[in-house]
This record gives C-alpha cells, sequence and structure tokens, in this order.
C-alpha cells in the first residue's frame, strides 16, 4: 500500500499537475506529471478513475491494484515531483503499462531539469 505522505490529495495539486508539466499516454492510461519546488517529502499521487472503467467496485479493485504498481515506480522520480494518473479503459493488469509511461515521465523530467 502507498503511504500517506505519498498520496496527492488536494484538488488544487490534482489540477495543476494535470494541466501544467508532463504528459504520457497509453490505450489504457495517462500519467500526467508536474515538479512542486515546495514539496519535500517524497513524490506524491494521485488517481482519477474513470466510471467508464467499471462500478465502484471495479474502480476501488484498480485503485488498490494501482497503488501498489506505483509504490514500486516511485524510485524513479525526485522528492518534489507530483504524478497524476488518469485510468481510461479496463484492462488485467497496468502494471506493464504503468512502468513504461512512469520511465517516459522521468526521462522527460530529467532532460528538462
Amino acid at each position: 500500500m502507498l503511504a500517506q505522505t505519498h498520496r496527492l490529495r488536494n484538488s488544487k495539486d490534482f489540477a495543476r499537475v494535470t494541466k501544467t508539466g508532463f504528459r504520457a499516454t497509453s490505450q489504457h492510461l495517462v500519467v500526467y506529471a508536474a515538479v512542486s519546488p515546495t514539496l519535500t517529502t517524497g513524490p506524491q499521487v494521485g488517481l482519477i478513475i474513470n466510471k467508464s472503467v467499471g462500478g465502484s467496485v471495479t474502480r476501488h479493485r484498480v485503485a488498490r491494484q494501482l497503488r501498489h504498481s506505483t509504490k514500486t515506480e516511485l524510485h524513479k522520480f525526485s522528492p518534489a515531483v507530483q504524478l497524476v494518473i488518469r485510468v481510461l479503459r479496463p484492462i488485467e493488469n497496468y502494471s506493464d503499462d504503468l512502468a513504461a509511461l512512469t520511465s517516459q515521465i522521468a526521462e522527460k523530467i530529467q532532460v528538462r531539469s
């Protein structure tokens, strides 16, 4: 499970990350990232899961899977990075798409910095 300090919870932060920064997309996921100069507790991750993915039970299962997969991907990012993961379509396993997209985002952030 993802620690509370690594969860993005503020709606203003969600809006800032999705409207600015970097984006990587696949058929099933979109990963947004932005660097926050005031963040020092470590990378933060927020989830946006469409209702088109399924009902409440399905969306919560997807959220648990993504939090678990994201935990292994956080080492790629500096402590000042905030990520938002948007799920577009349901699939069985998100970890492969997530690993590829987080690698793309990490490269974009390092090139830009």
